[in-house]
């Protein structure tokens, strides 16, 4: 019998999602700053067979968190513990903004999802860096070249016209970049207004431009540079970015970030209306982002990196992602109700693969 989704009925499944999230989060850094971290560690850390190489990166495990739930760069050695390949942080904004109003984060318990307006609340991105330098620098000393890998997403701060986007990318590029091993270009959020607009290939292009620009600059070196995608974009759109992600040398492509889409729901249509607006993750994704995954991968060949998020709750599913052509995996939702060792089963579950690969080799 698993444990946590007792634990989780008990003590989470009544409470509000947001503050469940904060307690919860809470004790995981707890856990590292009292130094239990390091010997939990010790049997969650990924086997050496399942390092992964994507965009120049050396990742101890295909498989890594998403963005959303360390928003600021405040637990990224305490995950790092947890057994996760891979900490993407964000998404982080030029300028610091308190998100949406609350309540803005609700679990759908009958379909494993989660609906979320949060709107990119965060310290900002001059804030945010300093906390990643120093994680960053922490993981290094501990895991020297086999450490977990920083990915930092960012996004539009709300305030700013769309009109002026690229300049407030270029700020957050530009103080982010020297920290991260690897940037996202997050356009496809649906909580921050006229945000997805810029997922065409006519915006998407200066965009991605300047960013890689400044970038490249402010780290002094390559940074590689991926954009994150919607799974509601229709085919045609997904092609699109695909053929300009390959025109602009980007490392890679996302896909895919939450819906705005309800349908196929177990939950009672009321409990759906009343959490509103936002997006779906979780569960009910699973379909569309392999989906996403499976056309991407068509159209762009072995010429970029493709990270599969949507829907990820079991090794087999991860498996099932790598073999439709992900490069990386990412989870986030499941997280939620699978508890701290999930990342650790996960990669249990994907080294037994490949020894039985070896086996029969």
């Amino acid at each position: 019998m698993r444990i946590y989704p007792l634990f989780f009925r008990a003590a989470f499944s009544w409470m509000d999602a947001e503050r469940a999230h904060r307690i919860g989060f809470g004790a995981i850094r707890a856990v590292h700053a009292c130094g239990l971290g390091k010997a939990l560690a010790r049997f969650t850390a990924p086997s050496g067979a399942l390092r992964t190489e994507a965009f120049g990166v050396s990742f101890p495990s295909p498989f890594g968190l998403a963005a959303g739930f360390d928003k600021e760069g405040r637990g990224i050695e305490a995950l790092a513990e947890l057994g996760f390949g891979h900490i993407e942080v964000g998404t982080i904004t030029g300028q610091a903004q308190p998100g949406n109003p609350t309540p803005r984060l609700f679990r759908l318990v009958e379909d494993r999802a989660v609906i979320n307006r949060m709107g990119f609340n965060n310290d900002g991105a001059e804030a945010v860096a300093p906390r990643i330098a120093i994680a960053r620098a922490a993981l290094e000393a501990r895991y020297g070249a086999d450490r977990p890998v920083i990915g930092v997403n960012i996004g539009k701060t709300k305030a700013v016209e769309l009109e002026h986007a690229v300049a407030d990318y270029r700020v957050s590029a530009r103080l982010l970049a020297p920290v991260a091993d690897y940037l996202v270009v997050n356009v496809s959020s649906p909580n921050t207004p006229g945000l997805r607009l810029l997922q065409s290939a006519e915006s998407l292009r200066p965009l991605l431009a300047a960013v890689r620009e400044e970038s490249g600059a402010a780290a002094g070196r390559h940074v590689p540079l991926l954009v994150k995608i919607a799974p509601d974009l229709s085919d045609e759109d997904v092609d699109d970015v695909a053929r300009l992600a390959l025109e602009l040398g980007l490392e890679g492509i996302i896909a895919t970030n939450t819906t705005i889409g309800r349908e196929g729901l177990s939950a009672p249509a009321a409990k759906v209306e009343a959490a509103g607006a936002g997006g779906l993750s979780g569960a009910p994704l699973k379909a569309r982002s392999l989906e996403v995954l499976r056309r991407l991968r068509a159209a762009v060949g072995d010429g970029l990196a493709l990270v599969s998020v949507g829907g990820v709750e079991t090794p087999a599913d991860v498996r099932e992602r790598l073999d439709a052509g992900a490069t990386l995996v990412q989870g986030y939702t499941a997280f939620l109700y699978e508890g701290p060792f999930w990342a650790a089963h996960i990669n249990a579950g994907l080294a037994v693969d490949a020894g039985l690969a070896r086996i029969r080799r």
